[in-house]
């Protein structure tokens, strides 16, 4: 069993900041962990936008408190996010995601992540070996 603090991890190499400032990610579970998948507890700073395009992983997100948007960049369809929302990367959605309040958001992604991951100029990350 794996039984980890959000706030004792934070403190640690498990808190991962984006280059740019617009978000920071706390890695709770990673795929050395062994549960075939990630966990992680992330920052959308209020204000800002990010472009993101997971083409070698899969991601569901649930807000646990901000507001922001999501956009697929496909179609230019909207959705606005609040406290309670869940949205499902699974078509590898080329995305932007805009926060008006900073969101905390839990998300799983698979395969899961080592927590070194940087996104690329295309928003997306490294194939897994």
């Amino acid at each position: 069993m794996i039984v980890r603090n959000l706030e004792e991890a934070r403190k640690t190499d498990r808190l991962v900041k984006a280059e740019n400032g617009n978000w920071d990610s706390t890695r709770l579970l990673l795929d050395e962990d062994g549960g075939k998948c990630s966990f992680h507890i992330t920052r959308i700073f209020e204000g800002t936008e990010t472009h993101i395009h997971y083409k070698h992983h899969y991601e569901v997100v649930y807000c646990m408190e901000g507001e922001g948007e999501v956009e697929t960049l496909a179609d230019g369809k909207v959705w606005p996010i609040k406290p309670g929302d869940v949205y499902i990367l699974n078509e590898h959605d080329d995305h932007l995601l805009r926060a008006t309040k900073t969101m905390h958001l839990a998300c799983v992604f698979t395969p899961g992540l080592t927590g070194k991951e940087v996104h690329r100029e295309d928003g997306s990350y490294a194939p897994v070996d």
